[in-house]
């Protein structure tokens, strides 16, 4: 029986400061689609089925801890001395039946699994003291190079501050992904150095020192470079953002979902969105969202930790924590707060507000209104320019309106208050009493009009402005 294939255990670099992101906020944690920088990174080694994980902290450490999650090993970088230093802090949290290990840049989010795992691959199969994944890039500034041997061999990486001219012009470049025999690292990393323009100690240099005692060192080419194209700065990472958005987007079409344009939705990782559903330009989804089929989304719409249901109409609104059911239709210009619950069939229109209430079966909510804190029954239908008064300036209080009940325009429910079934509320009222089942509730002042008082106002006024007498 063919014994099974070790799995490798992975070390990710996520102590640097960023300097050149200009933020206070550690490097690892800039925000990229919804997620930490590092966060890319980890997700990608997961899937790759790499574990378990070292994450090398060292700025902000308790904060990066704190965002990253606890399913990982933290190992700390008091002081950042280079990557090859990094990984000497890893080195002590390594499983000791661990043979191979995948260290990777925690700023390179648009790594993939697939890319990991032919790493790794390349690696195992060829029985390497250490494989480096390379790219070919037409602009290579700002990385190591890879010098070679005549006959191809890998003989060393240079960092472009200790690169010559000459080995400035080379075009193939390390991208800070390599994999390594845990034995390797162990017998190399204690003889670095740090003579060199930063001061610093290089894992680079582990793999010069490898090829020199005569150990197996490769390099895996990627076919492309962008996989594992590091972050440097807030240019880079919006460029990053960019290509990472196309390929959701692109996934999102291949399991059938129709884009309008591309360039104007953005979709955060993680968004889940079903079948024959149309995403109109200027839609943003973002964080736990889930879709489901056949909805149209948009124009203008920004949906953020919300769940929506089948054949849904939404557009041109804000909603944020929400639960939509099937065959709802919202907008334009409503604001969903956190809370709202909208069951199947209902409907909100323009300018309206909802917060911490459920909305029933059916039910139309069209026009110029708020409901916060309130529970409303299905087949009612609440007039424009209706509000909750929900708050009484030290505590909140809930309105209950039942199914079947119609509350006419301009109606102000101050609650606490219950409307039962059936009601039906007058148009002006202002309501604070309950209202029982199947009754008309009136809460208005009476009318009182004044026969000929504008006829009598104008002869006033133009008595006024001749210079004459005046009633009054």
């Amino acid at each position: 029986m063919t014994p099974p294939k070790p799995t490798p255990v992975g070390i990710v670099m996520a102590a640097g400061k960023g300097t050149r992101m200009k933020s206070e906020r550690p490097k690892a944690l800039m925000p990229l689609l919804g997620r930490p920088l590092t966060a890319h990174v980890l997700n990608a080694l997961e899937q790759a089925e790499i574990s378990p994980i070292i994450v090398v902290v060292g700025h902000g450490a308790d904060e990066v801890k704190a965002n990253l999650g606890e399913r990982y090993h933290y190992a700390l970088q008091t002081e950042q001395l280079g990557t090859g230093h990094a990984c000497m802090q890893a080195i002590p949290h390594l499983p000791e039946e661990a043979t191979d290990v995948v260290v990777c840049a925690g700023d390179s989010p648009l790594v993939t699994p697939e890319a990991l795992r032919a790493l790794w691959e390349y690696h195992h199969t060829h029985d390497a003291d250490a494989t480096v994944a390379t790219a070919v890039m037409e602009n290579p500034t700002g990385y190591g190079r890879i010098l070679r041997t005549p006959n191809g061999a890998v003989q060393a990486i240079v960092e472009e501050k200790d690169a010559t001219p000459e080995q400035k012009a080379i075009r193939e470049v390390c991208t800070s992904f390599y994999c390594f025999k845990v034995s390797a690292l162990r017998e190399y990393l204690p003889r670095l150095t740090n003579q060199n323009a930063q001061g610093e100690y290089y894992l680079t240099d582990v793999i010069g020192l490898i090829a020199q005692a005569g150990g197996k060192v490769l390099a895996w080419q990627s076919p492309d470079p962008s996989l594992l194209m590091g972050v440097n700065n807030r240019w880079e990472l919006a460029q990053a953002g960019e290509a990472l958005r196309m390929r959701l987007l692109q996934n999102l079409c291949l399991q059938g979902v129709t884009i309008i344009d591309p360039r104007t939705t953005y979709v955060e990782v993680g968004v889940q969105v079903g079948h024959d559903t149309v995403i109109e330009p200027n839609t943003h989804l973002r964080g736990n969202t889930v879709i489901g089929a056949n909805c149209i989304l948009g124009p203008d719409l920004y949906l953020q930790d919300t769940t929506v249901g089948d054949e849904c109409h939404l557009f041109r609104s804000h909603i944020v924590q929400a639960q939509i059911e099937s065959e709802v239709a919202v907008g334009p210009f409503a604001n969903l707060r956190p809370g709202t619950v909208l069951k199947r069939g209902a409907r909100v229109g323009d300018f309206v507000e909802i917060k911490n209430a459920i909305v029933g079966e059916g039910t139309k909510v069209l026009h110029l209104t708020y409901l916060g804190d309130a529970t409303v029954g299905s087949g009612t239908n609440i007039g424009a320019g209706t509000i909750t008064c929900n708050y009484d300036g030290q505590r909140k209080h809930r309105t209950t309106i039942g199914n079947g009940v119609f509350v006419g325009s301009h109606a102000t429910l101050v609650a606490p208050l219950t409307i039962e079934d059936g009601a039906y509320v007058a148009a002006g009222s202002t309501i604070t009493d309950d209202v029982p089942a199947e009754a008309l509730a009136i809460a208005r002042s009476y009318q009182t009009n004044k026969a000929g008082w504008v006829r009598k106002r104008r002869e006033s006024n133009n008595s006024e402005r001749a210079g004459g007498p005046s009633d009054g």
